[in-house]
């Protein structure tokens, strides 16, 4: 069912924006709802390639644009300087804590992050579309590891 929510919320925006609507755009769709976690536009495209859809590498970087535009998905620059996406359709807003040594990213919610979000807007008379807040630093195993070196 959240699927063909997706779906149909995707046609809409081709349609509004007067964008091509084409079987490709819908399988990377597809592929970019299905992914766990975070990914990369080349890890994508390659996990296409090799289930066998024929679809090339600019095809998939711009139906990501268009996804991200639509709100199906979310854009993160973590510290590696890469873009990463994540499904943002049906999930609750989140943020994350980066490890700088292993990389790992935990997800964490904290509603009093988003009150603090509002009150900063108003009092400065911007209205917010999106937001994250990220946290770089050393994950426990991590800070394990480089206690026991010493």
């Amino acid at each position: 069912m959240e699927r063909k929510i997706a779906r149909d919320v995707f046609t809409r925006f081709l349609k509004e924006g007067k964008y091509r609507i084409t079987p490709e755009r819908f399988v990377v769709l597809e592929a970019a709802l299905s992914s766990e976690g975070h990914f990369d536009a080349d890890t994508l495209y390659l996990k296409l390639r090799t289930d066998g859809a024929n679809i090339s590498r600019a095809t998939v970087y711009k139906t990501l644009d268009l996804l991200l535009k639509s709100g199906l998905i979310s854009k993160y620059q973590f510290d590696d300087g890469h873009s990463r996406y994540e499904r943002a359709f049906g999930r609750p807003q989140h943020h994350h804590l980066i490890c700088v040594s292993c990389g790992d990213i935990i997800e964490f919610t904290n509603t009093k992050l988003g009150k603090i979000r509002n009150e900063v807007c108003q009092e400065n008379h911007f209205k917010p579309q999106t937001s994250t807040y990220q946290v770089f630093g050393l994950c426990q195993k991590c800070q394990n590891e480089s206690a026991s070196k010493f």
